[in-house]
C-alpha cells in the first residue's frame, strides 16, 4: 500500500483582496527557490492572471485549484500531481480568507480549500496605521473557523523595522513571520481586470527580483518552512490521477491552442485533461503567424484581443485561415476572448469598429464598465462538440465587452442555458455555428470531464470527416 504523500505546503491567505496578497506570496516563493527549493505554486479560485505572476517567481507553471468548480477530489488531485517533485508548496488565496460562492457558507472560499488540503494558512493583513489592533485581527481569524490553522502573519505594507518589531512585540493569538515595507518602485502594473500579464514586456525581472530579496531580508523563512513541514500526510481518498500518454506514442488528435499576449488564459489543468486523453497541443499565434498549424481542431481561451485589435485586424492570412478551418468543417471551440475574436468585429473604447473572423455573427463591444462576473453553470440544450444535450460544467465570467448584433438566423444557434451562481435569471447563451462553438463562459472541465473527452472525441472525428478521399 503507498503511504499518502508527505507534502510541505502553506497557503497565503489575507483579510481582503488588495492588501498585497499576490506580491507577498511571489516574494515567497522567489525566497524559497533561490535558497534552492523546487516550489510548486498554486492559486485558489479563477483567476489567470496571479498565476503568470508565480510562474515567473517559482519557474515552474502555477495551478489554479477552485472549490466551486472543482470538487474535492479534483483539487487533492490536481494538488498532488503538481507537487509531487516539489519541496514545498505554496498555493495563494483568494480575496479573503472566508470569502466564498455564498454569503452564508464556505464553498469556493481558500478556507475550503485549505480544510480540503490540510494546509496550514499564513494570513496577509496591510498593518500601515496599525498597532495593538493586530491581536483583535489575529483573534478573529484564529477563532472564526476552528478547523482552519493560522499558523501565521505577514504585516504588510510597515512603516519601518521599528513598526514591525513593535508588531510582534503584541501578544497576538498568531505569531508574525515578518512584513514588508511598502515599496511603491517595486508596485506591479495593473489595468482594468487587475495586475497584467506577467511576461518580461509588462513586468521586468527586477521586480521579481527585488520582492525575492525583500522577503529573505522580512520574513522568518525558517519559520514559514517549519510551518509549511507541519502539514501532516495528505489523505487521498482514491488517488485519481489524469492518465499519463507515452511521449513516444502517436497523438490521437492535434488540438491547435491561440497563446500570444492577445490570448493567454487557459487553466493548466484543462490543457492537461486534453493531453491525458491523447490530445497533442500545438501552441500558435493569431497576432504573429500566418499559417495555423497541422491541426483537427482550435481552442481560443480569453485574454485582451481588444488590447490587440489593431494587430489581430491586419494579420489577415491568418483570419482568412481560420476562416477556412471553420468553413471545411473544422472544430472550433471559444472563450470570452477568443469569443470577441470569431465576431464580425472589435469595437474598442475608442468607438474604432476592427474586423475580426467573422465566423460567429455580431460585434463584441468594449465598455468601461465590467459587464459581468462571477461563476456559472452551463447545460447545453442540444449536442455540441462538448457532448451530449443536457451536458452541465461550471465556469466563470469576467469581461468588459458585449455582443451586439447577434443575429444570424438558422445559421447560429444559442445552446447553453447559462445560470448565474449569485442569482439573476438564467440566459442562452452558447454561439453555435456548424462545428464551431462560442461562449463568454471560461469552463473549467474538472467539473464534468467527460466534457473534455467529448471535445477530444470530436476533434478525432473531425480528423477523419475532413481527410481527402483515397
Amino acid at each position: 500500500m503507498v503511504p499518502p504523500p508527505k507534502i510541505p505546503r502553506v497557503v497565503v491567505s489575507a483579510t481582503a483582496s488588495g492588501v498585497g496578497k499576490t506580491t507577498a506570496t511571489v516574494a515567497l516563493i522567489g525566497a524559497m527557490r533561490a535558497r534552492g527549493l523546487k516550489v510548486a505554486a498554486f492559486k485558489c479560485g479563477p483567476d489567470y492572471l496571479d498565476p503568470t505572476y508565480h510562474e515567473r517567481a517559482a519557474g515552474v507553471r502555477s495551478h489554479n485549484l477552485d472549490g466551486w468548480m472543482m470538487d474535492r477530489e479534483a483539487v487533492i488531485a490536481t494538488f498532488a500531481r503538481a507537487s509531487a517533485d516539489a519541496d514545498i508548496a505554496v498555493i495563494e488565496g483568494m480575496m479573503g480568507l472566508f470569502d466564498s460562492a455564498t454569503p452564508t457558507g464556505e464553498e469556493g472560499s481558500t478556507a475550503q480549500l485549505a480544510k480540503w488540503l490540510d494546509a496550514p494558512v499564513i494570513l496577509v493583513t496591510d498593518a500601515s496605521g496599525v498597532a495593538r489592533t493586530i491581536a483583535a485581527v489575529a483573534l478573529g481569524f484564529a477563532r472564526f473557523d476552528p478547523a482552519v490553522r493560522m499558523a501565521g502573519m505577514i504585516c504588510n505594507r510597515v512603516g519601518g523595522c521599528g513598526h514591525l518589531d513593535l508588531l510582534r512585540a503584541v501578544d497576538s493569538e498568531v505569531p508574525i513571520v515578518g512584513g514588508f515595507p511598502a515599496m511603491a518602485e517595486l508596485a506591479f502594473p495593473e489595468r482594468h481586470l487587475g495586475l497584467l500579464m506577467a511576461d518580461e514586456s509588462n513586468v521586468p525581472q527586477r521586480l521579481i527580483d527585488g520582492w525575492s530579496r525583500l522577503a529573505a531580508e522580512w520574513l522568518d523563512l525558517d519559520a514559514i518552512v517549519e510551518i509549511a513541514r507541519s502539514a501532516p500526510a495528505l489523505e487521498i481518498d482514491r488517488a485519481p490521477s489524469l492518465t499519463k500518454i507515452d511521449s513516444s506514442s502517436r497523438p490521437r488528435c492535434r488540438i491547435g491552442v491561440a497563446y500570444d499576449t492577445a490570448f493567454h488564459f487557459y487553466y493548466e489543468d484543462n490543457l492537461n485533461r486534453l493531453r491525458s486523453l491523447g490530445a497533442e497541443i500545438v501552441n500558435f499565434s493569431p497576432i504573429r503567424d500566418r499559417e495555423l498549424p497541422e491541426v483537427d481542431g482550435l481552442y481560443f481561451g480569453g485574454g485582451y484581443p481588444e488590447s490587440f485589435a489593431r494587430e489581430l485586424s491586419s494579420n489577415t492570412a491568418m483570419l482568412a485561415a481560420i476562416r477556412r478551418f471553420a468553413a471545411s468543417g473544422g472544430l472550433i471551440y471559444a472563450e470570452c476572448g477568443g469569443l470577441m475574436y470569431l465576431t464580425d468585429a472589435i469595437q474598442t473604447l475608442d468607438g474604432v469598429r476592427w474586423p475580426m473572423a467573422a465566423i460567429i455573427p455580431g460585434v463584441a463591444v468594449m465598455s468601461e464598465r465590467l459587464q459581468a462576473i462571477g461563476y456559472v453553470e452551463v447545460e447545453t440544450r442540444a449536442d455540441s462538440i462538448l457532448g451530449p444535450a443536457q451536458t452541465r460544467f461550471r465556469g466563470h465570467q469576467f469581461r468588459h465587452s458585449t455582443l451586439e448584433g447577434v443575429d444570424g438566423g438558422d445559421r447560429i444557434d444559442r445552446i447553453y442555458n447559462v445560470a448565474p451562481r449569485w442569482g439573476g435569471a438564467p440566459f442562452a447563451e452558447g454561439y453555435r455555428v456548424g462545428n464551431v462553438l462560442a461562449s463568454y463562459v471560461h469552463a473549467h472541465w474538472a467539473s464534468n470531464p467527460a466534457a473534455a473527452k467529448a471535445l477530444v472525441d470530436a476533434c478525432i472525428r473531425t480528423h477523419v470527416s475532413r481527410q481527402p478521399a483515397a
